[in-house]
């Protein structure tokens, strides 16, 4: 149906032109169905929250009113029924295109009627207004315009409640005072075929009130009616096969209450007990999608309004199928977006790991609300010796198939992690597997490990801007590590450095998001990152560390509203480290006297440390594994233990070989020391090194 731009003549101020013979009092606006000035037309929520049909509080410039821009309510269509557009007069005035409003806004040369004033004969005409409603549509003009506004409203919403309220707000009271949304549960997607019986679920509803109080110029808050429209309260009606809703339904076409098939299915619709209150004019119209029908709405007039016409059928069904294909693609629309955000969230930590001497705090947000997927990720992997690797990188673009990539390559890291190889061989395995993905997957990565023992910590790049470090003291730092190849270029050398990480400062990684824009270059986004640190860092003075939370806040308040072009990744690393009086390291060698010295060797610390409760559970426990490394080490045995918020223990071996817990049976001579380990430990692990491995476990503390 196409829309034609209807034309309006403002009268001058002042003059009145003369009606031609044989037609109706004069009205240079024509007979346009007009918004009444009542209280804001309400909905219910979904499944039928509250009463569904009760209108809430109304407001100038709240989401169900319609007012003009100065928040007066629009006045009534002041003209007859049959009224008539005046002919037009000459003059230099050029007539203006009907705005795409629900309903047409007045002359600006017209007065419009406030609340207070009380309502009595038209001021140009002479004659009564309506008292109830918005004035009828006789023409077709007149519907064609309302179905061009009523289909742009509903076209402008992308989820599905905001179709369904686009349907209700365009429809009442323009077109009927009531309507009743039913939409199938579960709605099908796409091709899905639905199992199970038809189910048609109460969405919403709106209505607009019976009574209107206009004394003092307030337009008071109807209360919610316990009879006529506000008893169409049931929520959910099963379609019975072969019945009488099912015949509407599967017609397509509205059809008037009245009708012989449509007297039948209103009672199946509404419940028995329910029916349509007598006088009540009503179209029930079925909401089809591309494949199958998947709800109904019914439209409802109160007995004072003028009946529905055949020519309103036809309305109707315009309103159902743009609402039911809108229904139908927000519906895809919103399985794309669950199936994006699943992907972005399982693709990214859910959770930063408690790793000893560090503390981290992450931040990501993604380049459009519309499109929360990207290829940015973030990650800290614990690792051997209280340890823990710091990764950052950026596939490039910021689409379903970079976040793809972009989890490929995060699990490959991890796997590398795994391994315990440096930071440089990480970023060499990771450019090859992005080769094997495609000769056009590429993205930057900077890989950094942690050693809070040392208070050292060492960084690889690839391509990825550099990070920045914030001394306790306030002065921030863009460190300096060589800049390397982004990942996917192949046949280049990755370059590690080791930096110094003092105790109480923060190590910021980020991707280019961050500090690059249509704004600004790469490093001037990196200067004002720096220059926020250090003010940021001020502000708590120079031996209090800033908040990491708070501190990640801040860093994104440097974005200005133009300046989110690529989503951003953050992580923040602040270095606590262990003290040296905390840890205590020997080297044993693999003989049979190695557990009883392991054993004194453990006691002793344990006494200097004031952790004497703990002193039998760390010697039964110190006992097994070392007598398990024993067993099978060829070269000299490590044992450390750290004492921080937990008591660790770290005994170390040149095999490679994991040990696995099992159940001993009763014959059994041995296998029962990785069992006691299990239920003594707070927590235990085993890691595979480049050299051996490692076995753990970690004690409370008081």
């Amino acid at each position: 149906m196409t829309e034609q731009p209807t034309s309006h003549e403002r009268p001058q101020p002042g003059a009145v032109p003369a009606p031609q013979p044989g037609a109706g009092p004069a009205d240079p606006r024509g007979a346009l169905p007009r918004v009444p000035a009542s209280p804001a037309v309400t909905g219910a929520g979904p499944l039928g929250e509250g009463d569904p049909l009760a209108a809430p509080q109304a407001s100038a410039g709240g989401q169900g009113g319609r007012s003009t821009p100065s928040g007066t309510p629009l006045p009534l269509d002041e003209g007859p029924e049959h009224s008539q557009p005046a002919a037009e007069e000459p003059g230099p005035h050029r007539p203006r295109p009907a705005p795409d409003t629900i309903p047409v806004q007045p002359a600006s040369g017209e007065q419009e009627r406030t609340p207070a004033q009380p309502a009595g004969p038209e001021r140009r005409t002479g004659q009564a207004a309506p008292p109830h409603g918005p004035m009828p549509m006789r023409r077709d003009g007149d519907r064609l315009r309302f179905v061009g506004a009523a289909t742009r409203r509903i076209a402008r919403g992308i989820d599905l409640d905001e179709i369904v309220m686009g349907l209700c707000r365009a429809t009442v009271p323009t077109f009927s005072d009531a309507i009743l949304v039913y939409l199938r549960d579960p709605l099908p997607v796409g091709d899905e075929r639905p199992t199970g019986p038809l189910q048609l679920r109460l969405r919403r509803t709106d209505r607009i009130p019976q009574q209107r109080d206009v004394e003092d110029g307030i337009l008071p808050v109807p209360a919610p009616e316990s009879s006529g429209l506000a008893a169409l309260t049931k929520e959910l009606c099963e379609v019975r096969p072969g019945g009488a809703l099912a015949e509407v339904l599967r017609g397509v076409r509205p059809v008037f209450a009245d009708a012989p098939g449509a007297a039948d299915a209103l009672p199946e619709l509404l419940g028995d007990d329910l029916p349509v209150p007598p006088g009540q004019h009503a179209i029930l119209a079925p909401l089809r999608g591309r494949r199958r029908v998947i709800g109904a709405a019914l439209f409802l007039r109160r007995p004072e309004r003028p009946a529905f016409e055949a020519d309103d059928l036809l309305v109707a069904a315009q309103l159902a199928t743009h609402s039911a294909l809108g229904i139908d693609k927000a519906v895809l629309y919103g399985r794309e977006a669950y199936i994006a955000d699943e992907l972005q969230r399982t693709m990214l930590p859910e959770h930063l790991p408690r790793c000893t001497g560090v503390r981290l705090a992450s931040r990501y947000l993604p380049a459009a609300e519309t499109a929360r997927v990207g290829g940015d990720w973030y990650d800290a992997i614990p690792l051997p010796g209280s340890r823990v690797a710091l990764v950052v990188g950026d596939v490039m673009g910021h689409s379903m198939t970079s976040a793809a990539i972009m989890g490929q390559l995060r699990t490959t890291a991890q796997t590398l992690a795994g391994l315990d190889l440096p930071p440089q061989e990480v970023l060499h395995h990771l450019d090859e597997q992005a080769q094997r993905l495609g000769t056009d997957r590429m993205a930057t990565c900077l890989y950094a490990v942690y050693v809070p023992v040392a208070h050292r910590i060492t960084v690889a790049n690839a391509g990825h801007p550099p990070p920045v470090l914030l001394h306790l003291g306030g002065r921030a730092e863009v460190l300096r590590v060589p800049a390397g190849a982004p990942i996917g270029v192949g046949g280049v050398d990755f370059e590690a450095v080791e930096l110094d990480a003092p105790a109480g400062a923060t190590l910021l990684l980020y991707t280019d998001g961050l500090v690059e824009s249509r704004l600004r270059d790469v490093w001037t986004g990196i200067e004002q990152l720096r220059e926020k640190l250090a003010s940021t860092a001020q502000l708590t003075g120079i031996d209090h560390p800033p908040p990491l939370e708070a501190l990640c806040d801040e860093v994104l308040d440097m974005l200005g509203p133009g300046d989110r072009d690529d989503d951003i990744a953050l992580l923040a690393a602040r270095f606590d480290g262990i003290a040296p009086s905390d840890v205590a390291y020997w080297f044993l060698e693999p003989e049979d006297s190695a557990p009883g010295r392991a054993r004194r060797l453990a006691r002793r610390a344990l006494s200097r440390w004031g952790l004497e409760e703990l002193t039998d559970s760390v010697e039964l426990l110190v006992s097994e594994v070392v007598t398990n490394a024993v067993r099978y080490a060829s070269r000299p045995i490590t044992l450390r233990l750290l004492r921080t918020d937990v008591l660790r223990c770290e005994v170390g071996d040149d095999v490679p070989q994991l040990p696995r817990l099992r159940q001993a049976r009763a014959t059994d001579e041995g296998g029962r020391g990785l069992y006691l380990v299990n239920r003594l430990a707070r927590r235990w692990g085993a890691t595979r090194l480049s050299t051996g491995k490692v076995v753990w476990f970690e004690l409370n503390r008081g």
